[in-house]
Parts: structure tokens; C-alpha cells; sequence
């Protein structure tokens, strides 16, 4: 007995939007501190609520820091800024 489908679309109460933005926001940091202890993996988020505030969880900061500059330098010369978004994936899991 599983949950019924629902359709995914933008909450037009703006009070109703920031409670779920909340929920969901916690259960993802949750869900990345998890993932960090569990596998071993080194884990990065970065969310931007809709006023602009930022909320971030990494499970290591220094290594982070390592990551970011070196895919921003791989960004910069291959050019894939324009491609999308670039992924970084470093686990035992």
C-alpha cells in the first residue's frame, strides 16, 4: 500500500511553499550527512532558498575547497560552464 501519485508544480501559497521548502530542505541535509557517514564519501550541498539565502552542508571542507578550485579551473578550459552543471563524485559507496 505505497503513496498515490501526486503532480509535481509550484505550492501557490507562499506560507504553505516556505514550510515544504523547510521540510525538504532539512530531510536533503539530512539525507547528505547520511550519505557522508554511511559511505565514506565526501559530500557537498548547496541550497538557495527563494530569498536568496544560502544553506550548505559539507562533509569535509578543506577537501571541498580542493574540488572546487580544481573543477573550476577544469570549467574554465574545457569550457563546460556552458554545458551544465559539473559533477563531482568521489565515494567508497
Amino acid at each position: 500500500m505505497g503513496r498515490g501519485k501526486i503532480v509535481i508544480r509550484r505550492i501557490d501559497n507562499s506560507t504553505s511553499r516556505q514550510v515544504t521548502f523547510s521540510k525538504r530542505r532539512n530531510g536533503l541535509l539530512k539525507k547528505a550527512k547520511e550519505l557522508a557517514i554511511l559511505c565514506d564519501a565526501e559530500v557537498g550541498l548547496i541550497i538557495f532558498s527563494s530569498t536568496g539565502k544560502l544553506h550548505d552542508f559539507t562533509s569535509s571542507r578543506e577537501k571541498l575547497t580542493d574540488y572546487t578550485m580544481g573543477a573550476s579551473s577544469e570549467v574554465l578550459n574545457t569550457g563546460a560552464i556552458n554545458k551544465g552543471a559539473t559533477v563531482l563524485s568521489d565515494s567508497n559507496c
